[in-house]
């Protein structure tokens, strides 16, 4: 029997509420916030973006209305740039110790802090 291989793990950077672009698939070239990061499958999602249709039952206990139900799916983190607040432009993130002696994430094209 061959054993399975763990997944391999990579710590992903982008932060919720950051500004991202999507840069791979269907919607490509949208941009939106991060609403939620799932670092376990390297995922994020962002608002307005990937949506997929979810088929509800209704449930009167509950308060719950059946029908079809858009929401936002997760995408992979590899397909998200984030986008400069300073420059405006979609950039990889780079790291810097600031003066206080705090690391922060920085633009790889203007240098400007992304953390605020």
């Amino acid at each position: 029997m061959a054993a399975h291989a763990a997944p391999v793990r990579t710590r992903i950077r982008l932060r919720k509420n950051d500004v991202v672009q999507v840069i791979a698939g269907r919607d490509a070239g949208k941009q939106g916030k991060i609403l939620k990061v799932i670092p376990e499958k390297n995922r994020v999602i962002v608002q307005g973006v990937g949506f997929t249709k979810k088929h509800t039952r209704p449930n009167p206990q509950r308060n719950i209305k059946g029908g079809i139900a858009e929401r936002e799916a997760p995408i992979h983190a590899s397909n998200v740039m984030v986008m400069c607040g300073e420059c405006g432009e979609r950039t990889r993130i780079g790291s810097k110790k600031l003066a206080d002696g705090d690391k922060a994430r920085v633009c790889r094209k203007c240098g400007g802090v992304l953390d605020k």
